[in-house]
């Protein structure tokens, strides 16, 4: 049996990400590394985080150990279904109350997706993250996991793959109605950050002025996009961390 690491001993109800109730089940099958199918019909979809490796068995067999054939509770911001029909919800293991996304970055099996609305809930799943990484855990044994602004072929490679891009940025540019945060020299070749004019007011909320991280390391999460060189788009506060040193 695995072994299903403690959760803060607070009531479900209180607890980071447990928002509205989207009912219970029992799951039938793992289907992917960020879903199952339940034994009533309905297909689950994790929210708040993403596989890195997704063509890869072992995050899909770190989700079955924890839930195949175990009775969990769905709770949601939005109990609307995505494209495909299947519920996005955060899951609770029954009867231990374990969040299964919390417990899914804490082994180092997922990261966090920035479309966590909650800041208390977003901060829970980047704390559990951050301790994989330091741990070096799971995925984080793999220094490749973290892409360098260096190396855009990299990056490059991993075109519309969810990932990890650390640098530091040379400079802020405004262009029509986009911000660009560059990390080299060459608009046609290295990697950059897009800020389209409507995501500012989300990043401004959080204290993220475009031009304030000029000369500042950052990492940056999202999907990777070929626009001449690789490209990230920025739409969320969460999409940016500030790290230390030159």
């Amino acid at each position: 049996m695995v072994a299903i690491a403690a959760m803060a001993v607070t009531p479900a109800s209180a607890a980071p990400c447990a928002f509205e109730p989207l009912g219970e089940g029992r799951v039938a099958a793992v289907t992917d590394a960020r879903s199952f199918h339940l034994e009533d019909g309905r297909d689950v979809r994790l929210a708040g985080i993403e596989p890195v490796f997704p063509e890869k068995a072992g995050q899909t067999r770190a989700l079955a150990a924890l839930v195949a054939g175990h009775d969990v509770r769905l709770t949601g911001e939005d109990d609307a279904p995505d494209r495909y029909g299947r519920q996005t919800a955060f899951v609770w293991l029954l009867p231990d109350e374990a969040l299964v996304q919390h417990e899914l970055l804490a082994q180092g099996e997922a990261i966090v997706a920035p479309t966590v609305s909650d800041k208390d809930c977003a901060a829970t799943l980047m704390a559990a993250e951050g301790m994989a990484r330091e741990a070096r855990r799971g995925i984080w044994s793999d220094p490749a996991v973290i892409k360098n602004t260096e190396s855009p072929g990299d990056i490059l490679a991993g075109v519309g793959r969810f990932m990890l891009v650390e640098g530091k940025v040379l400079s802020v540019r405004q262009a029509g109605a986009t911000t660009y945060l560059n990390f080299g020299r060459s608009w046609t070749r290295d990697f950059a950050v897009t800020i389209p004019r409507q995501a500012l007011g989300n990043l401004a909320v959080a204290g993220l002025v475009p031009k304030s991280l000029e000369n500042k390391r950052i990492r940056v999460r999202g999907f990777v996009e070929a626009r001449t060189g690789p490209r990230i788009e920025v739409l969320r506060a969460g999409q940016i961390e500030l790290l230390g040193g030159k």
